[in-house]
């Protein structure tokens, strides 16, 4: 059938796959002038051997127009005025026949106020919107597919459902948004497909849905149609005590963070790692016993290289399918809830990897990342650097983090390395990076995206936390917006893990001579909102594992780590533990195996395990220990400056005024008659003392507690005689 010049050039275009414009050709389109035209469907069905149109209770041949596999019909006027309503009857090459709807018969399904908020980088639900969501529309069931590719001569959606050729579906583009879209009806749940992208330079790119809510498991890179979420909750209770208390300030907070793949795996099933359902049965319970509020999880996004821990995210969307279904992920965070646990989220709005599949030149240009190098590659990385001065890129990251927190129940969010992101010269050379507008080396646009992320978060999920991995003295990280800071609710103390860990690697008759690498960290503790962290990275890069760090022979390992981790949960701040930590894993952390659980069968480890779980159930139920975080109302030293026998003591204060002594000895030899000042009369129980036999030390200690003398010392009208046990640790408490 011969075909005028402008329709053959349109339909070579669809055939090329060069067409921008399906839409203009393929569907139903009137023939002609006339009042009453003929209508001409065509369709692009390259593995079709036959096409048939059904319209009416008519049953037309299609003509093949093209020998790659264009068909199209004609159908003669009809009286009634309402759109033409036809199916496709397809026999393809291997004798299949299917009927289906047409996807060019139906129009476009994104609105213009969706395509203004997200062109204007506040669109908070964006991934209702793009990506692959099943709905109904114009009453036929299918899959809405959107992606933004503003660059791109032609995007398809491609996927075993048209054979992954990209002339099947090639999308509608949505000017000026930059946006394509199709609906194809009558697909479901666990279609695998990706985006076809025609670039600006010819090139055809298969890049996987930024905005896909399942993936394929690595190396298999495809993303999945996802169900629509019908999960039911059972952590209500939980959801709404959260809201209600609006946030953990005032309340102890002790974080277990976990990489899940390596927590525990299976060695009678070939050493696999648990699903997240096995993870709910095993580390929840486990978690709730060692008496933590919090599990923070290593990125659980799609990422395609295990080795990365998750930190060099494909899916941004997409919980990653190592462990199972996103309704499976859901299921572990519901069973968290209910047994009191919340769970924080590593997320990674810092930079992105370079893999083919992913956001690296996605329509070809430099669409997600920076164009200039000096500010769009993380040299040190080997990864990209987000965009945040463009609106679609803030929407993208911004509605990413309300997805986890909405759809997922998480309680925060602690962000990766947020001093990349604040200095364009972070680790750099002169002339390896670009001055902001006035000059300076401050991000200006990831700056106000950090706290546009803030506010949308703490504003829009009352009771939700974000934590900055911040290394730097940028001021007011965790201050309010409206008071000039970025407005995180915590930022990690990454100086007094720095000091403390560096004093305690020393040997113990060197210690004095760095004796305010344990008291520097109290000049700036009520600067920031901070939490104490002895994260994954102080266990991985040939560090070692945090009891290998110590020195001396195994009981003076064990017994610095139990006086470490006192000091830790005496000092102001929340509190932050790698797995393995608790109970002394001797080996640097691996991913790829299982912790070493068979330590527990040592008393030495076993008692480490104990005096963890004793600190946290401490820390929780004494006021004066976790109340004032944050204000110097809630310290107060006893002695800073006993460097010569390395012991230190100070108070830590409830809002109520209860009051409990911490004194720490960080030398082998006992301090028995030691005198420290207290501000009351009466007895101190001993609450907790780190060389008590259960916990594998000596069992010097003070008899359960000490009277206070009226003799003054250390500025304080009384003073007690103390036993302080070798590289050890205790609490004491005055009684009524």
């Amino acid at each position: 059938m011969a075909q005028p010049v402008g329709q053959q050039r349109y339909i070579d275009g669809i055939v090329a796959g060069t067409e921008d414009d399906p839409f203009r050709i393929l569907g139903p389109h009137a023939a002609g002038q006339s009042r009453r035209p003929d209508m001409v469907v065509r369709t692009m069905q390259p593995r079709a051997t036959a096409v048939h149109l059904l319209v009416a209770g008519a049953d037309l041949a299609m003509a093949r127009v093209h020998a790659d596999g264009f068909f199209e019909a004609t159908v003669p006027p009809s009286a009634d005025p309402s759109p033409l309503h036809y199916r496709l009857r397809i026999t393809t090459v291997d004798g299949t026949i299917s009927e289906v709807d047409d996807p060019y018969a139906f129009g476009p399904v994104l609105g213009d106020f969706d395509l203004h908020l997200f062109a204007e980088g506040t669109h908070g639900h964006a991934w209702e919107k793009l990506g692959a969501n099943g709905i109904r529309h114009c009453g036929v069931d299918g899959v809405h597919f959107a992606v933004w590719a503003p660059n791109a001569q032609r995007v398809s959606v491609v996927g075993d459902f048209n054979g992954w050729d990209g002339r099947v579906h090639p999308m509608r583009r949505l000017v000026p948004s930059g946006i394509w879209e199709i609906f194809v009806p009558g697909l479901q749940a666990g279609e695998r497909y990706k985006f076809e992208v025609r670039t600006p330079a010819g090139e055809l790119l298969l890049k996987a849905d930024p905005y896909a809510r399942c993936a394929e498991l690595s190396p298999a890179t495809a993303s999945i149609v996802d169900a629509p979420d019908q999960y039911v909750w059972g952590d209500s209770d939980w959801m709404r005590h959260r809201e209600a208390l609006g946030g953990w300030h005032d309340r102890a907070m002790s974080v277990y963070e976990v990489h899940l793949g390596s927590w525990r795996c299976v060695p009678e099933d070939g050493g696999r790692t648990l699903t997240y359902r096995e993870l709910a049965a095993s580390l929840v319970p486990y978690v709730r016993d060692l008496g933590y509020t919090h599990i923070e999880l290593l990125p659980v996004m799609e990422h395609p290289f295990t080795g990365s821990w998750g930190y060099q995210v494909t899916g941004f969307f997409a919980p990653t399918s190592r462990f199972g279904t996103a309704d499976d992920f859901r299921f572990f965070v519901d069973e968290c809830h209910r047994h009191g646990v919340g769970v924080l989220l590593d997320w990674v709005p810092g930079h992105f990897p370079k893999d083919a599949h992913g956001l690296a030149r996605f329509d070809g240009t430099a669409l997600y990342e920076h164009a200039d190098p000096r500010k769009g590659e993380h040299q040190d990385w080997g990864t990209l650097i987000f965009n945040y001065g463009r609106n679609e890129v803030r929407t993208f990251l911004l509605s990413n983090a309300l997805y986890w927190l909405e759809a997922f129940h998480i309680d925060g969010l602690r962000v990766d390395a947020v001093a990349s992101m604040l200095y364009l010269d972070y680790s750099r050379s002169d002339g390896e990076w670009v001055p902001n507008e006035h000059g300076g080396r401050e991000h200006l646009e990831a700056v106000e995206f950090l706290k546009q992320l803030n506010v949308l978060t703490h504003g829009r999920m009352p009771g939700t936390i974000t934590v900055a991995e911040e290394s730097t003295a940028w001021p007011g990280v965790s201050r309010p917006v409206h008071e000039g800071g970025l407005g995180f609710t915590y930022k990690w103390n990454m100086g007094w893990m720095h000091d403390i860990l560096s004093y305690t690697g020393q040997n113990p008759v060197h210690r004095r001579w760095s004796h305010e690498k344990v008291t520097f960290s109290l000049l700036y503790a009520f600067s920031e909102n901070f939490i104490l962290p002895f994260s994954h990275d102080e266990v991985v890069h040939g560090k070692g594992s945090m009891i290998s760090r110590m020195p001396g022979d195994p009981w003076q390992q064990h017994a610095t780590l139990r006086a470490l981790y006192g000091y830790m949960y005496g000092h102001p701040g929340k509190k932050l533990l790698f797995m393995g930590g608790e109970f002394g894993q001797w080996r640097e952390w691996n991913h790829d195996t299982s912790l070493d659980w068979h330590l527990m069968d040592d008393p030495l480890h076993r008692g480490l395990h104990g005096w963890v779980r004793d600190l946290n159930r401490v820390y929780r139920s004494e006021a004066a220990l976790h109340e004032v975080d944050f204000e110097d109302a809630g310290f107060a030293w006893i002695n800073c400056d006993d460097r010569d026998q390395s012991v230190v003591s100070f108070l830590r204060r409830s809002r109520r005024g209860e009051v409990v002594v911490v004194v720490v000895n960080f030398t082998p030899v006992p301090r028995t008659g030691y005198r420290l000042g207290v501000p009351y009369a009466g007895w101190y129980r001993e609450l907790l003392n780190s060389d008590a036999a259960a916990y594998g030390g000596t069992n010097l200690g003070n008899s359960g507690g000490v009277t206070a003398e009226p003799a003054s010392a250390d500025g304080y009208p009384y003073s007690v005689s103390v036993v302080v046990p070798p590289l050890g640790f205790i609490l004491l408490k005055p009684v009524g």
